[in-house]
């Protein structure tokens, strides 16, 4: 039924949200816009910079939970296309006709419109699900509103995703988002202080802006770039205050395994939570602390299937 016009590509679906952290929820509205697309194209509309950074009264920084070039990997991976609006004051402020008919119906022509039910665009959050179903009769267009996602007791939101990993509770987080989080970074030079302890690790620079999980040790999973296997790790993200402190580093410990990675990606997955930061007695504390987490590593590790693909 879509809309054909001089502009217009193939009637399908468009979902449209910020779909942060592409969690459970986000997927489950994806999909459902995929169904309802029925061959046709299925594209999702969503926004950068955030806007919550953009609307917020104060400067507050937001590192996203998926970068932009992983959000539109795991979308085409989908199937989905990623169109992404550059998000202003002057965006927000438009009417959701003018909204709709600039930015869905004039550049897509859908037949359907996939949206959460407490979903709202243009000024005022005005345009909520049961006006965008009045502009849809008038555009060709119908509108599927999906309930929240529930995990855990309470709705699936990028926010409670945030704050659990603010809190270093990546299993819960992962939880939220159907597979385990983490981030894609570069293997960069470091002081070799792991090397000295009997631990090489890898210290690793994000090559995009995103969430970090709070200071501690972690169990993770690493997949060296090129490779299909997952490894067991062990990962410090803190100051090792053992030394002194000092800025933010991101440090990870490969499992049986050795060799070079100066240079090379790799994907790390966090599985669990170990242990804070802590300030050693000397080298010698700190090395027996990085065995007893290696083994625990493997313990978690072990009764633990790998990230999907």
């Amino acid at each position: 039924m879509g809309r054909a016009n001089g502009e217009a590509g193939v009637s399908g679906a468009v979902a449209v949200g910020v779909f942060d952290g592409l969690h459970r929820g986000h997927r489950a509205l994806l999909e459902r816009a995929r169904e309802r697309a029925a061959g046709g194209r299925c594209v999702a509309v969503s926004f950068e910079p955030h806007p919550d950074i953009v609307l917020a009264r104060e400067f507050r920084p937001l590192p996203p939970l998926t970068p932009l070039p992983e959000k539109r990997a795991r979308l085409a991976r989908m199937g989905i296309e990623l169109d992404v609006l550059p998000f202003t004051r002057e965006l927000a402020a438009l009417e959701p006709e003018t909204f709709v008919e600039r930015h869905l119906v004039k550049p897509f022509a859908p037949d359907w419109l996939v949206v959460g039910e407490d979903f709202a665009l243009g000024r005022g959050r005005s345009g909520n699900v049961p006006r965008l179903r009045a502009i849809g009769q008038g555009s060709g267009f119908q509108v599927d509103a999906l309930p929240i996602e529930v995990a855990l007791g309470a709705p699936v939101t990028s926010t409670r995703i945030r704050a659990l990993l603010a809190e270093g509770r990546v299993a819960e987080a992962g939880e939220l988002l159907g597979r385990p989080y983490g981030f894609t970074a570069l293997v960069v030079g470091g002081d070799r202080v792991g090397r000295t302890l009997g631990f090489p690790t890898a210290n690793l620079r994000l090559h995009d802006e995103q969430q970090v999980p709070a200071h501690g040790i972690y169990a993770v999973w690493v997949r060296i770039a090129g490779e299909p296997e997952w490894r067991m790790g062990a990962m410090s993200v803190g100051v090792r205050p053992t030394f002194g402190g000092g800025l933010r580093t991101l440090e990870v410990f490969l499992i049986d395994w050795a060799g070079d990675l100066y240079g090379r990606d790799l994907t790390v997955a966090f599985a669990d939570w170990l242990r804070p930061e802590q300030v050693f007695a000397g080298a010698g504390a700190l090395a027996a602390a990085m065995a007893d987490d290696v083994a625990e590593v493997r313990r978690r590790l072990a009764r633990a299937a790998p990230p999907p693909d």
